[in-house]
């Protein structure tokens, strides 16, 4: 057992620890809970190689040795408790509840040392399962079904994210399933596809942040105008809406005030839309949202859906829409809908100045 036998083993690990290390520590861009557990995640990463690579060289001896059963309990627990760790990093809103399995099975392990209730080392130095030899496996496919199982509940993501989240998944779940045929490597392809899958999801993070507003979260105007190409064989409607009333908001309350009300109705929004009807935020007070396959009529529900949303709310918001007839651009189909939007809003402010006439 030397530095340069486990070099040799987790080189690339390393390299893909450090290098997560580094740009962790540069980062301004993500909040510092997730960096903190990034970070976690990592040192956990490391503290398994450090462990396996040890209890490996402990198990290949002909004497039996105290240490390896303890780093046997270990690898157990940290390898659930990096998994529970990377799904509170995809999920940061789930409760801290969910490391109650994963303390539930280190503290089993770790039992299991005296016990042998989970596995047991012989004098001879020889490894055997006990009566819950398969716990940890089991913890860990709970785990992963969690993950799974949000992943295909979240209606919102975009396809191009939902792709990344099948792949963190199913190598996660081949990381699982293959230290039951192959258990003398398979954990150095554990520890560097989770730090891969890290690395691949810190990568994701930093993308949200060019493809989507700071204040709202809604996919932004750079992302308006790719996807327009991007898509532009497959929309078939446009919508336009614009926030009511904004300046003043702005000006008899200030411009938090104004941030507010742009995030209400930005959730107005999300809320209502589709899978496939992707909404922007594309100026101050604008908004869009390029719909993907929608006929007239679910263009027109999403209207009345995101009409009720804000008519819950204090704020106001003028609506427009166009629908492909076959032959309309993109510019076509939006100024379509800027037209019927401004003829709402024409009516709206119409309808406030008789008010305010009114009361006067």
């Amino acid at each position: 057992m030397t530095l340069s036998g486990y070099l040799s083993e987790h080189w690339g690990l390393l390299i893909i620890l450090t290098a997560i290390g580094l740009v962790l520590q540069s980062d301004i861009q993500l909040e510092r809970r997730i960096i903190y557990k990034i970070s976690f995640t990592t040192a956990m990463l490391f503290m398994y190689s450090v462990a396996c690579y040890t209890e490996t060289y402990l198990g290949e001896q002909k004497t039996y040795s105290v240490l390896r059963p303890i780093l046997c309990a270990v690898n157990y627990s940290l390898v659930t408790f990096i998994l529970v760790s990377a799904i509170m990093i995809m999920y940061p809103q789930h409760k801290k509840y969910l490391l109650i399995p994963a303390a539930l099975n280190a503290a089993l392990c770790f039992i299991s040392i005296p016990t042998g209730i989970v596995f047991s080392i012989s004098q001879d130095n020889h490894f055997s399962r006990g009566t819950l030899g398969y716990l940890t496996y089991f913890i860990d496919g709970l785990y992963l079904f969690y993950l799974i199982v949000n992943l295909f509940s979240n209606n919102k993501a975009e396809k191009e994210d939902f792709n990344l989240m099948i792949f963190m998944a199913l190598t996660s779940v081949l990381c699982l399933i293959m230290p039951l045929f192959m258990a003398e490597t398979a954990h150095h392809w554990f520890i560097i596809t989770i730090a891969i899958d890290i690395l691949a999801y810190y990568i994701f993070l930093l993308q949200q942040f060019t493809k989507r507003d700071s204040l709202t979260k809604l996919l932004n105007r750079k992302s308006y105008y790719t996807d327009s190409e991007k898509y532009i064989e497959n929309i078939t409607a446009i919508v336009a809406m614009d926030m009511d009333g904004l300046k003043d908001i702005n000006d008899s309350n200030g411009h938090i005030a104004g941030d507010t009300a742009l995030k209400a109705l930005a959730d107005c929004f999300s809320e209502a839309a589709d899978k496939e009807q992707r909404v922007y935020r594309i100026g101050g007070d604008e908004f869009a949202i390029l719909c993907i396959g929608s006929n007239e009529e679910g263009v027109k529900a999403l209207v009345e859906r995101m009409k009720k949303n804000i008519s819950e709310t204090e704020y106001s918001c003028s609506v427009g829409y166009a629908v492909q007839d076959g032959n309309s651009s993109i510019d076509e189909l939006y100024h379509k809908a800027d037209t019927m939007l401004y003829a709402e809003k024409k009516l709206y402010y119409a309808k406030k100045d008789s008010i305010r006439n009114e009361k006067q």
